[in-house]
């Protein structure tokens, strides 16, 4: 299959590296001396250092001529930048199969990315979500990882499913597009509140309880946004949640581990040098509950956090006083 990455940061390099094997590869970058740097070296030195791009995969800045020939397109942005991306793919016309990684809501709409798409695209577009327990780094290493594929025509999840696949990369189709992506964009709010848990050194039982708790955050929103629960107990929800919460090389949990030491956030972006999704994440989430009458306090206390509302200590105190209530309440 002739496949085109659109986006060459961590993640498009990644799964270029991933799918180079089996595919013809062409990754897309905007950033003319990421594709220098990639076509001189084979390595992203910016993004996506220390693993080589496979000889066999172009690399191009010509977005037009990146997606002619394709069969399908993975948008591999930030949130932030998929509308553009696809308003860009609308302009020409395209009307290729697509799927993209990133993870959030929309700044501003608080749209999902299936949302986003639809919007510029229409109802007709054939598209999904890849989401799931997967750092970029160990997929681009080959080490086995499991992820889901939520579309919005079963037939394509299953279908896109089977030809990604891959010996190293497990992919499961799922048809709950909306529960993958609700999965996907609320874990990364509370891995920051994990971060924060551990930063402050209370241990693994508030880290368990804090995790499990989160979890029942996810179904609630998911269910209100008209998810089916049984996906958070899979790849995109459990799965996603515990990895992002306790893996060292989360983004987002380094954002709570920085902030529990007392640092702003401002510091800690420009320390991070990468987009950590839950930091824009927090303030919609926070926003939708509150339109939905959810009950989402954790979420809360993250976007209280990241807003200079609370200290990391003042949002402890302020989640451990409230009222007892029933656990599956």
């Amino acid at each position: 299959m002739k496949i085109t990455l659109l986006g060459a940061g961590a993640w498009g390099t990644a799964l270029a590296i991933a799918f180079a094997d089996k595919h013809e590869l062409t990754l897309w970058s905007r950033e003319e001396d990421v594709a220098a740097d990639l076509c001189k070296t084979r390595e992203n030195h910016r993004f996506f250092p220390g693993y080589r791009l496979p000889e066999s995969v172009a690399v191009a800045t010509d977005f037009a001529a990146a997606v002619t020939g394709a069969e399908l397109l993975i948008v591999a942005t930030p949130i932030a930048g998929l509308r553009p991306t696809v308003e860009r793919l609308k302009s020409l016309d395209c009307n290729l199969p697509l799927l993209w990684v990133c993870k959030g809501f929309e700044a501003g709409s608080g749209k999902l990315p299936h949302q986003v798409v639809l919007d510029v695209l229409g109802s007709q577009a054939q598209c999904g979500a890849l989401s799931g327990p997967s750092f970029a780094e160990e997929v681009a290493a080959g080490q086995p990882t499991a992820i889901s594929l939520a579309a919005n025509d079963p037939v394509f999840a299953r279908e896109a499913a089977r030809q990604l696949h891959t010996t190293r990369l497990r992919i499961y189709a799922n048809d709950d597009l909306v529960g993958v992506e609700v999965g996907g964009a609320v874990k990364n709010v509370l891995a920051i509140a994990t971060g924060v848990c551990d930063g402050l050194g209370l241990g693994l039982n508030s880290r368990a309880a804090l995790i499990t708790r989160g979890l029942a955050e996810i179904a609630r929103l998911g269910l209100a946004l008209g998810a089916e629960r049984q996906t958070f107990m899979g790849l995109a929800g459990m799965g996603d949640l515990i990895l992002t919460c306790t893996g060292d090389l989360s983004r987002n949990r380094r954002v709570g581990l920085a902030l529990a030491q007392g640092k702003s956030l401002a510091q800690v972006l420009e320390e991070l040098g990468h987009v950590a999704e839950g930091v824009y994440t927090a303030r919609e989430v926070d926003r939708l509950a509150g339109e939905l009458d959810i009950e989402m306090p954790i979420s809360a206390s993250v976007a209280a956090v990241l807003d200079g509302r609370l200290t990391a200590m003042q949002a402890l105190e302020e989640l451990m006083a409230r009222d007892p209530k029933d656990e599956l309440a």
